[in-house]
């Protein structure tokens, strides 16, 4: 028996709906390749949590390929229990985007603990020989954010009082001397060069914006994969009252 007019306009928008379906699998992945690439570089000294977000998107959008199989051959084929496992595996992604949007928000809020302790750690190890890339990258991060410390210069001596002190600061605490002949300390004689920003504020900022950018991408295509869920549910019951192909 044929679909109705209703069901046939259904499924044709569900082939529609396939399409931007696995364009919004390669914006979620896009999202989280983009967010895991920003979080790479300081991942010596940032949390677990912040990659874990990232990837989870990057495996929602690589599974979201194969789920729009089962919706195209579903619709074209008449075929309930295709249709019904697509609305099935639908309503599972829309679950996981929702989850993975509310993590990315719910790690914003908890950027600043997370970015304070992961620096304050990580700070001990800085200039020792078995430092890693920690060095680097609070090198990196000074300069790129212009800032020092966590909260302040002073953070240095608190995490290393053998080493640094309020007149003895890693080089990348302070700007650049114009025009400076000879040896450099940090702090200069007169401090104008001293970055007086804490570094859980710039570089914070910066990790919590992405974060924010993880929580609004699986939200929002949870929202649109919503109507999808409606679309394939709809088709799914007319196929079987209408004894169209059950195999």
């Amino acid at each position: 028996m044929a679909l109705t007019t209703s069901a046939n306009f259904i499924k044709y928008l569900l082939f529609l709906f396939n399409f931007f379906f696995v364009i919004t699998g390669v914006i979620i992945m896009a999202v989280g390749l983009t967010v895991q690439g920003a979080y790479h570089g300081f991942r010596d000294v940032l949390d677990a949590k912040f990659f874990t977000v990232p990837t989870f998107l990057v495996v929602i959008g690589s599974f979201i390929f194969f789920i729009a199989f089962f919706g195209c051959c579903g619709a074209y084929k008449e075929n309930y229990c295709m249709t019904l496992t697509f609305s099935v595996l639908l309503i599972l992604i829309f679950i996981l985007e929702l989850a993975a949007g509310i993590s990315g928000y719910v790690l914003r809020n908890d950027t600043r603990e997370l970015v304070s302790n992961a620096l304050n750690s990580s700070m001990k190890s800085y200039g020792t020989n078995n430092s890693g890339d920690i060095t680097l990258i609070w090198d990196e991060i000074q300069v790129d954010f212009d800032c020092c410390g966590v909260y302040n210069s002073s953070d240095w001596g608190r995490a290393n009082s053998a080493v640094f002190n309020e007149t003895f600061l890693p080089m990348t605490c302070c700007r650049p001397q114009t025009g400076a002949v000879g040896s450099v300390s940090c702090p200069d004689a007169s401090s104008n060069t001293l970055r007086k920003t804490g570094c859980v504020d710039s570089f914070g900022d910066f990790i919590k914006a992405h974060a924010v950018s993880l929580g609004a991408a699986g939200i929002a295509l949870a929202v649109i994969q919503f109507f999808g869920i409606l679309f394939a549910c709809y088709l799914a019951k007319q196929i079987k009252l209408q004894g169209v192909s059950t195999y």
